[in-house]
């Protein structure tokens, strides 16, 4: 038996996927998972569904979401619980976006407003990230896809891994394997197409950018998908080999 109460007999990776909204799902990270095997269990947490016991699970995804993390809706405090005693175990933990800012306010940090960044926006690699599993040799400077309005403080003992303007903590590390990141790699084309076509994503890109601002956003999109999937194969693999390091295969 290994730390996560399997061993390589058990079958494929088990991956939970904690979901918040129905067009917030895995996109890009998804089809990554398929490539690789894992078996994958989606839960709907903003529907009231409850994720498996932390013994049967080698890693856990948590998504976007259109809510905030300081919004009073029942499920969140139950959900940072969760993902409390996911890091205190040790089973890796990767959160996007408002997955980063459960996983942040679940340790004790701050979850406040931020300048709101949508579309292609660079971010810089903080010094932390040089020898990161994940991050480490990327480009100091690296295009991703942006869609929020407030940022994470770093809990105790998180390491920073990179920042942009208005926005200083875009990534972040907990330990040995549990990261935040609050840009969107996993968005490709397709999955932002799914975002449009929902009245109320559309309209707040429309009132925080104009009136354009959804064409413009997906035509930057399709010029810099190829970089945003590079970098999002780089750092998914990276952190599915720790998934797997710890699952004993």
């Amino acid at each position: 038996m290994n730390g996560s109460g399997r061993t390589k007999s058990d079958g494929p990776l088990r991956i939970v996927v904690l979901q918040h909204a129905g067009w917030e799902g895995p996109g890009t990270f998804g089809r990554l998972l398929d490539e690789s095997g894992a078996a994958v269990v989606p839960v709907r947490v903003d529907k009231g569904e409850q994720p498996p016991a932390l013994r049967s699970v080698d890693g856990i995804l948590a998504m976007g979401g259109p809510m905030s993390v300081n919004d009073d809706v029942p499920w969140i405090a139950p959900e940072k619980e969760y993902i409390r005693r996911a890091v205190g175990a040790g089973v890796p933990f990767f959160g996007v976006c408002l997955g980063a800012q459960l996983l942040a306010a679940s340790l004790g940090a701050r979850v406040e407003p931020a300048r709101a960044h949508y579309g292609l926006h660079p971010v810089d690699m903080a010094p932390g990230s040089f020898t990161d599993p994940l991050f480490g040799g990327l480009p100091r400077s690296v295009p991703v896809f942006q869609w929020h309005g407030e940022n994470f403080g770093l809990p105790p003992g998180a390491v920073r891994l990179a920042g942009s303007p208005g926005c200083p903590n875009e990534a972040m590390r907990v330990g040995e394997s549990a990261y935040g990141i609050q840009f969107h790699l996993e968005v490709d084309e397709a999955l932002l197409g799914e975002w449009l076509a929902v009245p109320r994503c559309r309209e707040e890109l429309a009132e925080r950018c104009g009136p354009d601002a959804p064409e413009a956003v997906t035509a930057g999109l399709a010029v810099g998908a190829l970089r945003v999937q590079r970098c999002a194969r780089r750092v998914w693999g990276g952190w599915m080999d720790l998934v797997a390091a710890r699952g004993g295969v």
